[in-house]
């Protein structure tokens, strides 16, 4: 959803810059949101089931919540504990009831790969390449840090701009934001020359 709603937004083009793991030069690189949108839409069940090795399974998909629950100076197997127990919602094995910290690893691995098919949008990978070195690598596309931060940027272009032009012609805020995009470009223009 957070997709779309950034296409609505900005467009359908994403542009960004990575440093290439290789030799450290800064990468351009475009996408197209249909580039990156996931193929099937099947909205994901509330509640998943999985049934492994004499193990029986429910757990939901982690939501936005869970994710700023991770401690960013954890490791990714202490954040991945953490999500588990917040998604597991019961655990069993041959019928008796277990704790989400005895699954064993195959168990949680299996639920790993059962909520990225259930929510294949949630896990974007980039392909890409060094144009200077050549070296092919892969990284996750976050659209959560990608739209916030557009509209970082064009909140704080959109301040600039009524300050600009308020200082220049004495207008307040709602008459700057008054005027369409391409005319207070216009009226920009016009101080800066």
């Amino acid at each position: 959803h957070l997709l779309a709603l950034r296409e609505q937004t900005f467009g359908p083009h994403l542009a960004s810059v990575t440093i290439c793991p290789a030799c450290g030069d800064q990468i351009e690189f475009h996408v197209e949101a249909d580039d990156i949108r996931a193929r099937s839409k099947p909205e994901p069940k509330a509640e998943l089931h999985l049934a492994h090795a004499d193990y029986n399974v429910e757990f939901r998909l982690p939501t936005s919540l869970d994710l700023t629950s991770l401690d960013p100076a954890a490791d990714v197997a202490t954040n991945r504990r953490h999500i588990l127990q917040r998604c597991v919602t019961t655990a069993r094995h041959a019928g008796r009831e277990v704790a989400v910290a005895d699954l064993p690893e195959e168990v949680t691995a299996a639920i790993a790969r059962r909520m990225a098919e259930a929510d294949p949008q949630a896990d974007v990978q980039l392909a890409l390449a060094c144009p200077a070195c050549r070296h092919n690598w892969q990284t996750q596309f976050d659209i959560v840090s990608y739209f916030w931060a557009e509209i970082h940027a064009w909140a704080s272009r959109m301040l600039r701009e009524i300050h600009t032009l308020a200082c220049a012609y004495g207008w307040g805020e709602s008459e700057v934001l008054a005027l369409t995009p391409r005319r207070r470009q216009a009226y920009l223009e016009l101080i800066g020359s």
